[in-house]
């Protein structure tokens, strides 16, 4: 084998993705490049290019495997395979060794959805500090009564507010990850009006009277979304129930009105989902639940027709 394929392969790895990455991808995706780069010095600190064969390749992907989900991995071949064939071509390994290599995985975890039964949702609403200017508690309440993302109530200005036909507009987002601002929403389905009870909609139009038209109405300087979740935290353990963060309130709102035998399609729409596939994914337990109350209720609806 040719002295150049004695180099190690982790260092090969890391001239090329500065070679041809560098500069040439978004920040973002440069960052699981290098990410990769550490895995590689991680787990074959020692594997030089002419050990590298579908053998040793296979058993890098098993090891990769054992702490990662299946698309992980699946990424983490795709940017080894890249900077490998380059290799073949250029005569630094005889034979392509990924060649049927095989994606493993570790077991997926259950990703259990946290969010609060009708009960808990009505005791932490009674429980909230809404005086009269606006504060994180009124940023809680709108949220379990939208289903609304933490950016998008952000974004609200008194602009938003219909209040003759009881509607909030929702049209755009606050950046409060990075430099602040409003932004584009998620995706085009995530521009939607959403109705509000009538109660809400009064308070509000008190709230917001005197506040300027086009100023978002909750955002004052630097906003974390830990400050919000460790409020809604503090709420949920001083009244001894489930603790969640204010995106599992979002989660509450969409499971009480799925219970409430609320459609799929509407509740889709509400949330400003892409898609219904979206919704029924996130809340497959629930649906489940819901279809096997709909199978007894067949059931007896069917034994009553003999």
């Amino acid at each position: 084998m040719h002295e150049k394929g004695s180099e190690l392969f982790y260092k090969y790895y890391e001239k090329w993705i500065r070679i041809y990455k560098e500069g040439a991808i978004r920040d973002v995706t440069m960052k699981k490049y290098e990410i990769t780069l550490v895995w590689l010095k991680k787990l074959v600190p020692q594997l030089s290019l002419c050990d590298l064969n579908r053998i040793t390749y296979q058993k890098l992907l098993n090891d990769y495997a054992e702490a990662h989900e299946r698309q992980t991995t699946m990424d983490f071949h795709h940017q080894l395979k890249a900077a490998i064939l380059d290799a073949v071509d250029d005569g630094m390994i005889r034979r392509d060794p990924t060649r049927k290599a095989i994606i493993k995985r570790k077991t997926p975890r259950v990703k259990k959805i946290k969010y609060l039964n009708q009960f808990e949702l009505h005791t932490l609403l009674a429980s909230l500090n809404l005086g009269p200017e606006i504060n994180w508690d009124w940023l809680i309440l709108l949220i379990a009564k939208t289903g609304m993302r933490f950016s998008e109530a952000l974004a609200l200005t008194p602009k938003d507010f219909d209040f003759s036909r009881q509607t909030l507009s929702v049209d755009k987002t606050w950046d409060y990850k990075g430099r602040g601002g409003f932004m584009p929403t998620k995706n085009k389905s995530s521009i939607r009006k959403i109705q509000l009870d009538w109660q809400t909609i009064i308070k509000f139009s008190e709230l917001i009277k005197n506040l300027p038209e086009d100023e978002p109405i909750f955002v004052h300087g630097r906003v974390f979304n830990s400050t919000a979740n460790n409020i809604l935290a503090r709420h949920c353990k001083a009244l001894d129930i489930l603790v969640i963060s204010i995106h599992g309130l979002k989660h509450t709102h969409a499971s009480l009105l799925l219970f409430a035998g609320v459609s799929i399609a509407s509740v889709a729409r509400r949330l400003g989902h892409a898609s219904m596939t979206t919704t029924q994914k996130t809340y497959l337990h629930i649906i489940q639940e819901l279809e096997n109350r709909d199978i007894d209720l067949v059931m007896r609806s069917l034994s009553g027709l003999t």
